[in-house]
């Protein structure tokens, strides 16, 4: 009688060899479809977390251009969470594209070509993640740049986010000749300082008046008024901001 065949081959083929095969042979033989599939899932997990990270950081973080948070615990637990993302990224790619593989019935066969596999899954793995990267920063540009154009060394960046409470701040119906756009971005970084978490400093208040006032000739309580309406604004904005980020994060 003969045996019966099993209902359940296994995880994937198996290929066998007439006869041991050079290294030069091991190296060619390469499964790119195996590789490029654990590739694009690791990158599709790096970018899970990294996005996940990027939501966190942005919760915390504050669009101030003096806020700084170089803390020790800090920079330890970025580090660590990179780590911890790749190794599992990579870890799955990997591991998906050797349960992809085709068996080999040789183990020397089989340790030298799981080792090249994953060697091309982190190698592919980690271009698309610059790529996808890369993109990211430039859209980030884009948007955090003014309106007028690239962010430059009369410009503030994050001065798209307030744009609109900057026009409101130095409209005016006659304007004292000179150049606006500088004063503009001194403003905007200014504002910017109202998310901060020791919020604006009574200094800064004290300028942004006489700065309003000057450039746009109003009395000194309009002006008080005018800079207390864009701090608030400017404050809500920034917070609107944040939390539409952190939420598509």
């Amino acid at each position: 009688m003969a045996p019966m065949a099993s209902l359940h081959p296994g995880p994937g083929p198996v290929a066998s060899e007439p006869g041991p095969a050079s290294l030069i042979e091991r190296i060619r033989y390469l499964e790119w479809g195996p590789a490029v599939a654990g590739a694009i899932a690791a990158a599709a997990l790096a970018l899970v977390l990294q996005a996940f990270a990027l939501a966190i950081g942005l919760s915390i973080s504050s669009t101030a251009p003096t806020w700084r948070d170089a803390s020790f615990a800090l920079v330890l637990l970025s580090g660590l969470y990179l780590v911890l993302a790749a190794l599992a990224s990579y870890g799955l790619g990997g591991y998906l594209s050797g349960l992809m593989r085709a068996r080999l019935t040789s183990r020397e066969d089989a340790d030298l070509r799981d080792g090249l596999h994953g060697l091309l899954v982190w190698a592919l793995a980690t271009l698309l993640a610059a790529v996808i990267g890369l993109a990211t920063a430039q859209s980030l540009t884009r948007l955090a740049a003014p309106s007028g154009g690239q962010a430059g060394s009369s410009t503030s960046v994050g001065e798209n986010l307030i744009a609109y409470d900057l026009d409101r701040l130095f409209r005016a119906e006659r304007r004292a000749n000179g150049d606006l756009d500088y004063a503009r971005a001194e403003a905007a970084r200014i504002l910017l300082t109202a998310s901060s978490h020791r919020g604006m400093q009574p200094e800064d208040r004290t300028y942004l008046v006489r700065l309003t006032a000057a450039y746009t000739g109003l009395a000194q309580p309009d002006a008080e008024r005018r800079v207390d309406e864009a701090i608030a604004h400017a404050k809500e904005n920034i917070s609107r901001a944040r939390r539409s980020a952190v939420i598509l994060a």
